[in-house]
C-alpha cells in the first residue's frame, strides 16, 4: 500500500522538476527576475509550505511514535536540511531584494544560493525516497499509510496561500516551458 510515502516521492518528482528549471535559470546571463521569484515562491509555498509541513507535522512525529529520533538519525538529518534549504531560500530572496534595488550583485548570489539549494534537495531527496521512506514503510502498517495519505491529501486540497497541489503543478509547468522545451 505504502500510500503516504508514495504520495511524498510524487511531491519529489515536481520539486526535482523545480529544481531542474532553477539549474537553467542560473544559466541565463540577464535572469528574469519575475520567474526568479515566482521560482522562490513555489519553493517557499510548495516544497517547504506543503511538502515538508507534510513531512514535518505529520509523518515525523508518527515516526517519532515508533521509535524514531527528531534530533538524531535520518529523521533527524531531514529536519535540519530542511533548515539549511530555508537558509538558502532566504539568501535568494535577499539576492532578489538586492537586484531589484539595482546592485547587480545579487544575480552571482541569487544564482550561488540557487545552486546550492538545489544540490541540497537533489541529496535530500534521494536520501529521503531510497532510505528514510523505506524505513517508515517498515515501521508503518498500512492502517498509519492510510491515514496519513488522506491527511496529506486534505492539506494538499486545502492548499497553501490560496493554491492547491494542483495549482503548483500548473505553476511548475509553466515554468518547464519557458526553460526547458521540449
Amino acid at each position: 500500500m505504502n500510500q503516504a510515502t508514495a504520495n511524498l516521492e510524487d511531491d519529489h518528482v515536481n520539486i526535482l522538476q523545480l529544481i531542474e528549471i532553477m539549474g537553467v535559470m542560473t544559466s541565463k546571463s540577464e535572469p528574469n527576475i519575475n520567474h526568479l521569484e515566482e521560482a522562490v515562491e513555489l519553493i517557499k509555498s510548495y516544497a517547504d509550505g506543503m511538502h515538508h509541513a507534510k513531512e514535518e507535522n505529520l509523518l515525523f512525529p508518527k515516526l517519532e511514535e515508533h521509535g524514531f529520533s527528531n534530533s538524531q538519525g535520518p529523521v533527524g538529518m531531514m529536519l535540519q536540511e530542511h533548515t539549511l534549504g530555508r537558509e538558502y531560500v532566504r539568501g535568494i530572496t535577499d539576492a532578489l531584494t538586492l537586484l531589484k534595488e539595482g546592485d547587480l550583485s545579487g544575480i552571482s548570489l541569487a544564482y550561488l544560493n540557487m545552486y546550492r539549494y538545489g544540490e541540497l534537495l537533489e541529496h535530500h531527496i534521494y536520501k529521503e525516497n531510497n532510505m528514510l521512506f523505506r524505513m517508515a514503510d517498515e515501521a508503518l502498517n498500512d492502517q498509519e499509510q492510510e491515514s496519513l495519505f488522506i491527511k496529506f491529501q486534505a492539506i494538499e486540497n486545502q492548499g497553501v496561500n490560496g493554491q492547491s497541489k494542483n495549482d503548483f503543478i500548473d505553476r511548475i509547468t509553466a515554468l518547464k516551458i519557458a526553460y526547458l522545451p521540449s
